[in-house]
């Protein structure tokens, strides 16, 4: 390896539904982190891998940090803020507003402790007029001694060239931590998981997808040379009035949550994939340590 090679760890922080995933996977290439238009929909800190020859980015898209309201919510935030003393530099997310909340303040009290560089990115431009981007920035600039500041949409890829470059900047020179072709160290199961929590995140309405865990019961290829992995999963939810709904009438909505899944999973598999999804009520899994960690989530974080 030359002696000019960069890496290091980078983490993406932000309020829930800024645009972290989105980004996530737009400066890595590929669906890694589920989107949604809906807030918390990453619980767990997914490490992806970015990879050039100018050096290799792993970044930890955390959860967002917010007011926990359960046992799952302050787990979330744990790992968020926590992840912020493990890292080389932080991207923080935000939006385009001259209106800056308490969770943005609690966010940049956070960052003034850290003392590692902290790029600010400014995302969604595209929702906003030109003339509304400058006081938003200046806003901003007040409130962090930022290494710098990125205007972007990660949605649309305006403006987003400039962060990678922008990253190398801040980080030290060192060894490859991945081969060159990793892009997550999430493992298969636990990726298809939440591909199908994510497509029920996109199907379904308000309260209920927060109150959702996907488990995977059965991933294996079949023998012989077929080229098909059948998975069995469960959606998990807290009511039965909820599991209803996840089913829907006559099943449809658990077909089309399966179907839109299947589609996916095949593209990441390369493979012909049979999926049978089950729905089952358990009942505050929210709130137990055993069924947080039994549905995916690493105590260990805590």
């Amino acid at each position: 390896m030359e002696n000019n090679f960069k890496s290091g760890f980078v983490a993406i922080i932000g309020r829930p539904n800024v645009g972290k995933s989105t980004l996530m996977n737009h400066l890595i290439g590929q669906k890694i982190a589920i989107t949604s238009n809906k807030p918390q929909t990453t619980r767990n800190k997914i490490q992806t891998v970015y990879t050039s020859d100018e050096g290799q980015i792993v970044f930890l898209d955390t959860p967002g940090i917010h007011k926990a309201k359960n046992k799952l919510g302050e787990y979330m935030v744990q790992v968020a803020e926590r992840t912020l003393k493990e890292v080389d530099a932080i991207m923080w997310l935000v939006e385009p507003s001259t209106f800056v909340g308490a969770g943005e303040r609690h966010i940049a009290e956070q960052l003034q402790k850290v003392g590692v560089p902290v790029i600010l990115i400014i995302n969604k431009i595209d929702t906003v007029k030109k003339e509304e981007l400058l006081p938003a920035i200046d806003t901003y600039r007040k409130i962090c001694d930022f290494a710098e500041i990125i205007p972007c949409s990660a949605l649309r890829g305006n403006n987003t060239q400039d962060i990678i470059p922008s990253i190398f900047k801040y980080l030290p020179y060192g060894p490859m931590f991945y081969d060159e072709d990793t892009v997550t160290d999430q493992p298969q199961r636990q990726i298809a998981a939440e591909i199908i929590r994510e497509k029920a995140l996109h199907a379904l309405d308000e309260e209920i997808p927060h109150g959702i865990a996907v488990a995977i019961d059965r991933m294996k290829k079949r023998p012989g040379r077929s080229n098909i992995i059948d998975i069995d999963a469960t959606i998990i939810c807290e009511r039965n009035s909820h599991k209803g709904i996840i089913i829907g009438k006559q099943g449809a909505m658990l077909k089309k949550i399966g179907s839109n899944a299947r589609y996916e999973l095949e593209r990441m598999l390369e493979s012909k994939v049979n999926l049978k999804l089950w729905v089952k009520v358990t009942k505050n899994w929210r709130d137990s340590d055993f069924l947080i960690k039994n549905f995916g989530y690493d105590k260990k974080e805590i």
